[in-house]
């Protein structure tokens, strides 16, 4: 195939833009002096040809197009994984539809999971009360007003059985966003598993535990981050051994997005955070194909439809080149990146809740087309409460229709090819690139964390974005635009003050019940291991949840040894 010169196509280019394009934007001008992508430095132009995606020869388009896809894209599967991690895709199997639910006690959200099982949802996504995140009982002092609220209250082991009764642990697959206790909730799962008789290698899943992310975005944090990274690495090690199916973790940019970063932002950030997780474990004599397998990642999926598929695309081939080229893995395993992606809760509007229906179906079909694994739709209600069952069949259906009437699932990277889409996958490469080579200086995303540096960069940001909304350079249809007096006349869904009543007396009955020198004597070991810096932990906490210890009772034995961190503040 011949090369184009690039002289004779640049004129070709110059004598359409003269000829066709400024006479008919002189009558019609564009209705914004610049376009951007919600990354706003971004500008996107009106046009895009073969040469935005030329090398650097001078004089020439640098290769053909067939040397261009074997470098960039490659064959799905194949390095550099750019079109997706599986050579079919979703014409084999699809991805798996969650939805990220848990409220109230752990009976009501069994029944939720049951409803939504029924419903044709094949994985569980839990979601945690404010207490069982940052590791406190439900009926400590720090909890009142808190529990069963954002998710489910787990205090116990007692708590999880009931959560996970009747569901096969074979069979579905739980997903679990919790992060400080990420190791706690973990052995819980381990326990169940066991009274089940479920082989514990058979089991499948994934525990969020991603602290880095915690302290730039989140804040449900316990330890400072070196024991963190501890706890971190010491459920790599157990899984690797004990659990070859789980996740090991999530480690999200869905946060970072959420706590106003820009798409670019999110894919450095998140990939900066997986670099430090790599190289912790590989510092503590971990081989890299040993555990790069069992992690995954966890995106956000934001309103710019094309830059969001670009975005997945970027961040696949980005990661495969880091974990190749950086850390030296060879399992081709090693290079995949694997991710959760959830709609953007930011994203939903209170007003005109209807809205947001659209929202995330715009939303979900950028994840599928940019080669999600797993996908949670948000309801469209969220803005206002927890979901009622209603809205999130809903957002199920949303999954259900993509999958089976859209067309969207029938071939591999469907927009791979598109000239804007492939240009747009380079810039956020190349930017996110940027970015982490500037943490590579910092020496690593915990010391920019430490220093503050990604925190600054995602508040500016945040910042940028709410000037936009409040001036109306940028539009929300039903907030700055297209406003109504609407107003939302729908059920919502209420968790009710009793639960904490409910679950302090069943912490109390268990209390009074168990072992509690079995108990005391877990805790003195768990206590004495974490003091040994190269003590195995995650065994411990399968000791100690089986003898029915708490979760705050587990989480405040390593307070006593590794303390609580307390951040500065940035601004």
């Amino acid at each position: 195939m011949g090369l184009v010169e690039t002289s004779t196509f640049d004129a070709l280019k110059a004598t359409w833009e003269a000829e066709r394009l400024a006479p008919l934007t002189k009558r019609f001008p564009e209705r914004r002096e610049r376009f951007t992508t919600s990354s706003d430095d971004i500008e996107v132009r009106t046009l895009y040809t073969p040469a935005d995606l030329a090398g650097d020869a001078p004089g020439e388009l640098a290769e053909s197009a067939e040397e261009r896809y074997l470098r960039t894209l490659g064959f799905p599967g194949d390095y550099p994984l750019t079109r997706g991690v599986q050579p079919n895709m979703y014409r084999g199997r699809l991805w798996t539809m969650r939805q990220y639910a848990g409220f109230g006690t752990a009976g009501e959200s069994n029944t939720r999971y049951k409803y939504l099982i029924a419903q044709g949802q094949t994985g569980l996504s839990v979601a945690f009360d404010l207490p069982t995140q940052i590791g406190y009982d439900a009926d400590h002092d720090f909890a009142e007003g808190e529990v069963g609220k954002v998710g489910v209250s787990i205090s116990s082991l007692q708590d999880m059985e009931t959560l996970l009764d009747g569901i096969a642990l074979d069979k579905v697959s739980i997903s679990m966003t919790i992060n400080a206790p990420a190791a706690v909730l973990l052995a819980m799962t381990v326990a169940v598993a066991k009274k089940q008789g479920v082989p514990v290698k058979e089991l499948r899943g994934t525990v969020q535990n991603d602290l880095l992310k915690e302290y730039i975005a989140r804040g449900t944090y316990i330890y400072p981050p070196g024991p963190s990274m501890r706890l971190i690495t010491d459920i790599f090690r157990y899984c690797a051994a004990e659990i070859p199916k789980w996740n090991t973790i999530s480690i999200s940019g869905y946060h970072i997005r959420e706590a106003g970063s820009t798409a670019v932002q999110e894919v450095a950030f998140t990939l900066a955070n997986g670099i430090a997780y790599v190289q912790q474990a590989i510092d503590a004599g971990l081989d890299v194909d040993r555990f790069a397998g069992q992690l995954s990642f966890f995106f956000n999926a934001h309103n710019n439809f094309l830059e969001e598929v670009a975005k997945f695309r970027a961040a696949r081939r980005m990661w495969a080149t880091i974990m190749r080229r950086r850390f030296g893995a060879r399992r081709p395993e090693s290079w995949r990146l694997r991710f959760h992606t959830q709609t953007g809760g930011s994203t939903l509007t209170a007003q005109q809740a209807d809205n947001n229906i659209v929202r995330v179906t715009l939303q979900a079909l950028a994840a599928v087309l940019g080669g999600t694994q797993s996908l949670h739709t948000n309801a469209r209600d969220e803005a206002l409460a927890l979901p009622t069952e209603h809205a999130v069949e809903i957002a199920l259906r949303t999954q259900q229709i993509i999958a089976h009437e859209s067309g969207a699932a029938d071939t591999v990277d469907p927009l791979g090819g598109s000239y804007y889409i492939e240009w747009l996958t380079d810039e956020i490469e190349r930017r996110a690139n940027a970015y982490i080579a500037r943490i590579d200086e910092l020496g690593g995303a915990l010391a920019a964390v430490e220093q503050g540096y990604i925190q600054r960069e995602i508040q500016e940001a945040a910042y940028k974005t709410q000037r936009a909304i409040e001036k109306g350079d940028q539009v929300v249809v039903g907030v700055n635009r297209f406003q109504t007096d609407e107003v939302f006349d729908g059920e919502l869904l209420r968790v009710d003050e009793s639960v904490r009543a409910e679950q302090t007396a069943r912490l109390q009955r268990l209390r009074a019940t168990r072992d509690n020198e079995r108990v005391h004597n877990v805790l003195a070991a768990l206590e004495d291991a974490a003091q040994q810096p190269d003590a195995a932990l995650m065994p411990l906490f399968v000791d100690a949840v089986e003898a029915y210890a708490t979760l705050g009772e587990i989480c405040d034995a390593l307070r006593r040894v590794f303390g609580e961190y307390a951040p500065e503040s940035w601004v």
